[in-house]
């Protein structure tokens, strides 16, 4: 740690290591408190940004090893580490004071050094290593950064050892968030009030790259957001309090300008200041992201749809910054788990997600209370550590494991988490005075859900039905994980027909929802009826319903949305079930109405009105130019792009059967639309890449089919009876 405070400065702890001839093998271990930079001999080692990135620090720090073997030379060489605020001293959330876990930058160094015949040397980070000064004079995660490209680095003093921080150190094996996309300014604007704004065309996470030439002691400011006013205006007012601006003070030679300690959600930058008449050519987006790879492509011949899936992968690209964050722009980001649950599917189809998800959960995990309940998002911000548990949102502990393990088809997701998932039930066991529901307690509910009036934020689903639907169905997730590692789930399969036959008694009447009133008991008479589309979605997709039920649930669920004007009405909780439901119970044609509405609520409704990236509302942006609100309104908000889920598993058909796991047995079955002319796709699975097209030609329509080698398949064309294939090649038409 640094002799004395240096504010909200970032600083350089500087050492050296004396190599000799015959060196075979480097290998550094770093880690900070703070987000760091690390070079060898004044360069930068690796490409990773804000690194270790965020964990539950007060349970662990991820630390980074680097192989440097070929940046070193004989002699001395000078090793460095700079340490930014980061998450570990930003103000986060509504904790606007900062240190929330520690109160000065520190950094933790570690090197062997392996030569020719078996000798080996390490080298430590100690009191010997200096503390200096850097150019950048502030930066937070919210606010953005300040540097001084003139201010020489002055040297503060020798380090000190950090007796104030004792955290678990663990090796990172998640990917490092690194540069991803470059975005070259589509225009520059001249606003009403005469302000200048750079349009990059395209909502991200990231910073600005600047290139410029100009006079020592020259400034060049910008400011971030998402999105202009009705009047064309920089709009900054649902960034609460987070400023996302950055300042530099020009060196006087050619100048490129990135921050190095921070990051913004922005589409449109403010120039605040500037040396002359600002070029679009000189400036330049950078997507910052978690390195996943890319393993699932949607694209079909209708504008609005391929757009709305482009818009689901930008938006998982712009919140998978190391954690699920909700947003990337204002003073929140946090990793909220009811996001994370209803998500996770898609995101898994879209990029290999199992590690960065590995890595989330650890932390859930480590985050987990005595009682088993689970924070509301995690990692957990110190002095907001009883914000309480939400049905829906806590299920993250057993629905993430869940889509990872069919997703992926490796059980030791399940083993690994297995003690996080029981911990979960036996705390919604407890929740509440009945043994078999979920009754009373402070949830989110159908959160931001039309049907429950303008300005509301919590639906019209009765949060006891929600809250103990989620009960049944993690519960059901529970068993079938414990069989598939070989746990006797004798106990919990029992409490499981406990539960679901009380919430059926409860919450049931006539084989439709009903709303719960204490006191009632099984006085279904005096219960009245509480028909939402959510609570139909949720009795279809939960498996709450008997056989006999689902065709009149149903036919009432579509009967709704038509009554709705042929719209939905549901919040995060409903919107991911209602196209699944619908379609397997063979209304594939009213999932595709639904998808293909453009008024408000629905998926095409911010296409049309030019979103880039999924909204947190369905009406974020009204008609008339105004917005839902100042406080709550992102425009980069990934929950509603769980849709994609259905584009790949119904449009395309690429699925698979109930008691399979990571694609070993395959089902492709499209379901095609003419309004979508065409589509096409593919699926890269454990097993393989899994492709799918079709298209309408005139009445007919080609079907064009790829497996891979190894693997099995059933087909299901529409109109031909089902085949089982192997690899290959395949064309059908109907």
């Amino acid at each position: 740690m640094p002799p004395e405070d240096t504010g909200s400065a970032a600083v350089e702890f500087r050492g050296s290591a004396d190599i000799a001839g015959g060196l075979k093998r480097a290998s550094a271990c770093v880690s900070a408190m703070g987000v760091y930079k690390f070079r060898v001999n004044g360069r930068e080692v690796s490409s990773a940004v804000l690194a270790p990135g965020w964990t539950s620090y007060k349970n662990r720090v991820l630390y980074q090893r680097y192989d440097i073997t070929d940046m070193l030379s004989e002699g001395k060489n000078t090793l460095s580490v700079s340490v930014g605020k980061g998450w570990a001293r930003s103000p986060l959330s509504l904790m606007r004071e900062g240190n929330l876990y520690a109160d000065h930058p520190s950094a933790i160094f570690y090197l062997k050094l392996e030569y020719e015949g078996g000798k080996t040397k390490e080298v430590f980070s100690d009191g010997k290593w200096e503390v200096w000064t850097t150019p950048v004079i502030n930066s937070e995660i919210y606010d953005g950064e300040t540097v001084d490209l003139t201010v020489a680095p002055r040297l503060i003093g020798e380090a000190l050892p950090d007796k104030g921080i004792d955290v678990r150190l663990a090796p990172q094996y998640s990917g490092l968030v690194t540069e991803h996309e470059r975005v070259a300014a589509r225009r520059l604007i001249t606003a009403p009030n005469g302000e200048k704004i750079i349009d990059f065309g395209q909502n991200l996470a990231g910073y600005v790259e600047i290139r410029i030439t100009g006079k020592a002691g020259e400034r060049v400011s910008i400011s971030h957001a998402e999105v202009l006013d009705k009047d064309g205006n920089f709009y900054t007012g649902n960034l609460r309090e987070a400023k996302q601006r950055d300042t530099y003070t020009l060196s006087g030679g050619r100048d490129v300008l990135k921050p190095s300690y921070t990051y913004h959600g922005f589409r449109y930058v403010r120039i605040d200041e500037f040396p002359g008449e600002p070029a679009p050519s000189a400036f330049t987006a950078i997507a910052l992201y978690s390195d996943m790879k890319r393993t699932g492509y949607f694209t079909s011949a209708n504008q609005d749809v391929d757009r709305l899936f482009r818009n689901v992968v930008w938006g998982e690209r712009s919140n998978f910054v190391d954690i699920p964050t909700d947003c990337p722009q204002r003073d929140e980001r946090l990793g909220w788990t009811g996001d994370a649950q209803v998500f996770c599917r898609t995101a898994s189809m879209i990029y290999d997600t199992s590690r960065f998800f590995d890595k989330w959960l650890a932390d859930l995990a480590a985050e987990q209370r005595a009682d088993g309940s689970v924070p509301r998002f995690c990692p957990m911000v110190p002095g907001m550590d009883e914000e309480g548990n939400s049905a829906g949102w806590g299920d993250a502990a057993v629905i993430c494991p869940w889509e990872l393990y069919r997703a992926y088809g490796d059980p030791d997701v399940i083993r690994r988490n297995f003690p996080l998932m029981r911990g979960w039930i036996e705390y919604m066991h407890s929740a509440g005075d009945e043994e078999y529901l979920w009754i009373g307690g402070n949830h989110f509910g159908d959160w931001l859900a039309t049907d429950a009036g303008e300005g509301a934020y919590v639906g019209a689903t009765q949060t006891d039905f929600i809250a103990s639907a989620y009960y049944a169905y993690s519960l059901s997730l529970f068993v079938k994980m414990g069989q598939v590692i070989g746990e006797d789930m004798t106990g919990y399969e029992k409490l499981y027909t406990s539960v679901r036959r009380a919430f059926r008694e409860t919450f049931m009447s006539s084989g439709m929802p009903v709303v719960y009133k204490k006191g009632d008991g099984a006085n279904k008479a005096r219960r009245t009826k509480a028909v939402t589309q959510t609570s139909l979605a949720i009795l279809l997709a939960f498996d709450l319903a008997d056989p006999g039920e689902r065709g009149a649930i149903a036919k009432k669920l579509v009967a709704q949305i038509k009554e709705n004007g042929g719209k939905m009405s549901t919040g995060f909780i409903g919107t991911p079930l209602l196209l699944p439901v619908l379609s397997s119970e063979g209304y594939v044609t009213e999932a595709y109405n639904l998808l293909l509405q453009t008024k408000a609520p629905s998926w095409l409704y911010p296409v049309r009105h030019g979103a880039t990236t999924m909204w947190e509302h369905w009406d974020s942006l009204r008609t008339d130019g105004t917005f839902w609100s100042d406080d709550m309104n992102s425009f980069n908000h990934y929950a509603y792009g769980a849709v994609a889920a259905w584009l790949f598993e119904t449009a395309l058909g690429i699925r698979q059967t109930e008691d399979s796991a990571g694609y070993s047995q395959p089902v492709i079955a499209p379901r095609p639309d003419r309004r979508l002319g065409s589509a096409s796709g593919s699926l890269d699975t454990p097993h393989g890449k899994i492709g799918v097209s079709w298209q309408y030609t005139d009445e007919s329509v080609r079907y064009e089919i790829s497996i891979p080698d190894g693997m099995c398949a059933r087909v299901e064309i529409p109109g031909k009876p089902p085949v089982n294939v192997t690899g290959g090649e395949y064309i059908y038409t109907t």
